[in-house]
């Protein structure tokens, strides 16, 4: 039986992990280590990994059913075979570079906003799984930060003003704050917002931890300006530098991390420059069975 080696990468969260052959089928003992050491760190770094598509699609799956994200309603030219495989890079459908200004650098530029991935749906997504094939010669880092951390350091108001409050999180809230625009109502209708309790008990680790991100556009019963301020202040505490583990890209890498207590970001480099990830998303409990604060 293979045994789970980790080291912190950070004195709150993250740690690299060794020791189990990610490349094979887990076992039910690998994959409760998985777990619980995604409870205590929340972020795994897996170096030097030469998974092909189909590896990388079978470990994701041994933790639940995959996610497909915005791709259940925006069918878009692919040019990974596998629609399970989210295509995590500024390359087009044939294979070229895109250019600055394709819909696929738009995505490129909203990944760049701190956010959780699928937050804007029921289920929303558990754990993400992403591993480098292409870097570019500068940039490009992968920023998280630890919710967690953030709930432990509120002040003691905020924690009482936050208990019960619940925020809508919206698909194309970033896109459109970026200013893409160009959706029909068909489409709007088509990815109707999710509801989260900004204060949450996180299932696995029973660590309370608190749930913002881009996505969150709104707070259920209070004026639009005034919850979206809220809501930025908020979004400010929680990506504070203390709570920020920074990943620093080496081709074979593979970074699994809870979406459900961190948020995350890529950071800006060369658009011009060829940058290729694939990434693997696994969808939550549903949203009975969550821990609400």
């Amino acid at each position: 039986m293979s045994s789970l080696e980790l080291t912190p990468l950070h004195p709150l969260f993250a740690a690299e992990a060794r020791g189990i052959d990610i490349r094979q089928p887990l076992s039910p003992s690998e994959v409760k280590q998985i777990n619980a050491a995604m409870n205590r760190y929340a972020v795994l770094v897996w170096r030097g990994q030469p998974l092909t598509g189909q590896q990388q699609i079978d470990f994701a799956k041994s933790f639940g059913p995959l996610d497909l994200g915005l791709k259940k309603v925006f069918k878009r030219p692919e040019r990974l075979e596998d629609e399970r495989l989210i295509d995590i890079s500024n390359v087009d459908a044939e294979g070229k570079v895109a250019r600055r200004d394709s819909p696929k650098n738009l995505s490129n530029f909203a990944n760049q906003l701190w956010h959780s991935d699928s937050s804007f749906q029921n289920p929303r997504a558990a754990y993400s799984m992403l591993h480098a094939l292409v870097l570019p010669s500068w940039g490009g880092n992968t920023e998280f930060a630890d919710l967690r951390a953030a709930y432990d350091a509120l002040p003691e108001r905020t924690r009482s003003e936050i208990e019960g409050l619940r925020a809508e999180h919206y698909a194309l809230h970033t896109r459109i704050l970026l200013g893409d625009e160009a959706y029909t109502d068909d489409q709007k209708k088509a990815i109707p917002p999710a509801v989260w309790p900004l204060a949450q008990t996180h299932p696995g680790s029973g660590r309370k931890l608190l749930f913002v991100g881009v996505h969150a556009r709104e707070i259920i019963g209070w004026p639009v300006a005034e919850g979206r301020m809220f809501l930025s202040d908020l979004l400010e505490h929680a990506t504070r530098r203390e709570f920020v583990y920074t990943h620093e890209w080496q081709v074979g890498d593979l970074v699994m991390w809870d979406n459900r207590s961190t948020l995350h970001r890529g950071r800006r480099y060369d658009i011009g420059e060829r940058r290729e990830l694939r990434r693997t998303t696994i969808e939550d409990v549903p949203e009975a069975t969550l821990m609400a604060a």
